[in-house]
């Protein structure tokens, strides 16, 4: 079995990039080979015209990798686990830059703190200056807020946003797709190992795959029209979501029906698709066709 197939795309020099999709789609498999933790048996990874296997120190010396896992030594402090980072990438006398990374992640405190004494949401905070003592122009965050409560991960945000905004190249996975629709300029959609989506968030919004009514009635609504069934979102009480085609379906039709139903309706508004709603229909829908365009991050 093949855990990705066909995979390739371009990610710009300066791009906040999102790589999105289920529980196994291929994710993390694609992060690993991206970082050299793991070989592709065809095809070719770069990072910033650095091949990932072939000149593997100046790919690695690009890359700045996030991980998933609350992975770490817990025998050292925090500054510790930092200075020796610092030492595998060759850089001597690196303090300033990890005081400025201990200040942006709220660390300085716990710079002393060995690292088994601190909090998840600490941890996670040094994996993040783990993966940037070098000042690596690529930073890949694979789930960078699981299991980080709001107050953190805002703070997390404003910094990556920062890093961002001094060009950094961001690619980012998450489950939290409000984040993804917040942040990311251009987003890829990965199921079972292969590209199902790939266009700019806007574009992504604006595919037509549908949005939604919802219709608020003046008494409990206990059934619809048979014919309007495989369009039923939700039906709470009085309160009923059906998918709507801007550009395929006529509105009033929609209300003409559901009144023949002896629907009495008090409010009817159209809900513009989130980035999760278009994810959902398009990680659900059997005959997807694939969209690809080579596995290069950083150029353009």
């Amino acid at each position: 079995m093949r855990a990705l197939h066909d995979v390739s795309f371009t990610i710009k020099q300066g791009e906040f990039f999102g790589l999105l999709g289920p529980n196994g789609a291929g994710k993390s498999t694609l992060i690993n080979a991206l970082a050299g933790l793991l070989r592709v048996d065809s095809g070719n990874l770069q990072i910033l015209g650095a091949d990932v296997l072939s000149d593997y120190r100046r790919a690695r010396q690009q890359l700045g990798v996030v991980p998933q896992e609350l992975v770490m030594d817990p025998f050292f402090t925090v500054r510790e686990i930092l200075q020796f980072q610092s030492g595998y990438f060759g850089i001597r006398n690196n303090n300033r830059w990890i005081d400025e990374l201990l200040d942006q992640l709220n660390l300085r405190d716990k710079q002393d703190t060995n690292m088994r004494q601190l909090s998840g949401g600490m941890k996670r905070r040094v994996l993040i200056a783990q993966a940037l003592v070098h000042k690596p122009p690529v930073i890949v965050l694979d789930e960078p807020t699981a299991g980080v409560d709001v107050e953190l991960r805002q703070s997390m945000w404003r910094f990556i946003r920062h890093l961002h905004a001094d060009g950094h190249t961001i690619v980012l996975t998450t489950h939290y797709l409000e984040e993804a629709e917040q942040l990311c300029d251009r987003i890829a959609i990965i199921d079972k190992g292969e590209i199902i989506a790939l266009e700019s968030k806007n574009d992504l919004l604006a595919k037509g795959l549908g949005s939604k009514v919802l219709i608020r009635a003046a008494h409990q609504i206990e059934t619809i029209p048979q014919e309007l069934q495989d369009r039923l979102v939700r039906l709470e009480g009085n309160e009923l979501e059906l998918l709507f085609h801007r550009d395929q379906d006529s509105i009033m039709e929609l209300l003409d029906r559901l009144r023949a139903a002896s629907i009495q309706i008090d409010y009817v508004s159209v809900l513009s698709d989130s980035l999760q709603d278009v994810f959902m229909r398009l990680v659900n829908s059997d005959d997807q066709s694939s969209e690809s365009s080579d596995p290069q991050v950083g150029e353009g």
